[in-house]
């Protein structure tokens, strides 16, 4: 529709939409797809919970919003918002009752540090397609977005949500009862260790630092080279599923067809997701529109990164997802980089920043949010 109206040839339209898409999924499909089958037994084995555990015990009870919020931060990295939040809403009523802190504080803790998460740490979707579009070195990515996304989360998350709690208030809280929460608190208390939790989530993580770490140490040489195949961000992600898959089972009390099962049906959606924004971000480029709206906000004098972040921010807020936010901006921006003059691993982290706040009803998230905190609209739109 966008084409049509801007004036783009009818005949041309489904083309540039094809090849946007196409191009978008070509780059991080398969890690997509990989990603979310290792989320889902990461989850399944109860290897989320525990970490989780380990977190808010290192806290302590006067911090514990602090820990919820690096919690979700942890656990927003292998698994996608929405159905993190899900997972991880039992802990909050709990946490409430155990500390009398105000249940705001801790839906704001975990809400902030799960988007903060989803929009800044590959290997999530956005941040996979924004390294990908802005051809920033992806170890270096995950660092710089690292780097960004823990104090975010402890300023947005802890600090703001402890003072935001105390001037929302909320005394109605009734916890819904849905399949996957029924699934964590039904399921016996997993058997898996903390450190095995710990391990197979940052296994990818590490696989790809190490490989950008090699490069820069030892390029050229036949280790290297060995480091670079295995620490190449498809190869490094198949190894960590293959090794979640053949080490988590026993731990699952579900069949490995029911998770693959389930894993295929949440990447369908996020792959239809992301080649849209392609596609979509193909149309933006092809008018004209990106390179006008660059040139504007460049002459009102604004440093590149920061236009950056205010793209994302707008499209973030107009669209309602951050994944598409993420991977139109970088679409548009990405090729642009070069002759800009900035390096890609500072606007990348930008674009992703711009897609955190924000949430407005047209977002998925807020409904989830909003109805497993059980908040009313306009407490939700305060906190």
């Amino acid at each position: 529709m966008t084409g049509l109206v801007i004036g783009l040839p009818v005949s041309e339209v489904p083309g540039i939409i094809v090849s946007g898409f196409g191009n978008t999924l070509a780059g991080v499909g398969v890690l997509i797809g990989l990603g979310v089958i290792f989320g889902q037994f990461l989850a399944a084995s109860g290897a989320i919970k525990k970490i989780a555990q380990s977190l808010l015990k290192v806290f302590g009870k006067e911090k514990s919003p602090a820990g919820l919020a690096l919690t979700g931060s942890t656990v927003g990295i292998p698994v996608y918002f929405d159905a993190a939040f899900v997972i991880l809403t039992g802990l909050i009523k709990s946490l409430s009752k155990k500390t009398g802190i105000s249940i705001v504080s801790f839906v704001t803790a975990l809400g902030v540090g799960l988007i903060v998460s989803h929009s800044m740490i590959a290997p999530t979707p956005g941040p996979l397609v924004v390294a990908e579009n802005t051809s920033a070195d992806l170890g270096l990515f995950i660092v710089y977005g690292l780097l960004c996304a823990i104090p975010a989360t402890l300023v947005g998350g802890y600090f703001y949500g402890m003072f935001i709690g105390k001037r929302v208030k909320q005394q109605n809280y009734t916890e819904h009862s849905t399949s996957e929460i029924d699934a964590v608190k039904n399921r016996e208390e997993p058997k898996i260790s903390t450190g095995l939790s710990y391990a197979i989530l940052l296994l990818p993580i590490v696989l790809i630092l190490l490989n950008t770490v090699t490069d820069l140490l030892a390029e050229g040489t036949g280790f290297a080279t060995a480091i670079g195949f295995i620490g190449d961000k498809n190869v490094a992600l198949f190894i960590s599923v293959m090794v979640a898959v053949i080490v988590l089972p026993k731990y699952v009390t579900e069949t490995n067809q029911s998770l693959y099962s389930q894993a295929i049906s949440t990447a369908g959606s996020i792959l239809l997701i992301t080649g849209a924004g392609g596609g979509f971000g193909a149309i933006i480029n092809e008018s004209g529109i990106g390179d006008h709206l660059i040139h504007t906000m460049q002459n009102w004098s604004i440093p590149v990164i920061l236009l950056a972040f205010i793209f994302s921010q707008i499209l973030r807020a107009s669209l309602g997802s951050t994944t598409v936010a993420l991977v139109t901006t970088s679409s548009i921006i990405g090729p642009m980089i070069s002759e800009l003059g900035v390096s890609p691993v500072l606007v990348g982290p930008a674009i992703c920043a711009g897609g955190v706040g924000l949430s407005l009803p047209n977002d998925s998230g807020f409904w989830v949010v909003n109805l497993f905190s059980n908040l009313s609209i306009p407490e939700k739109l305060r906190a």
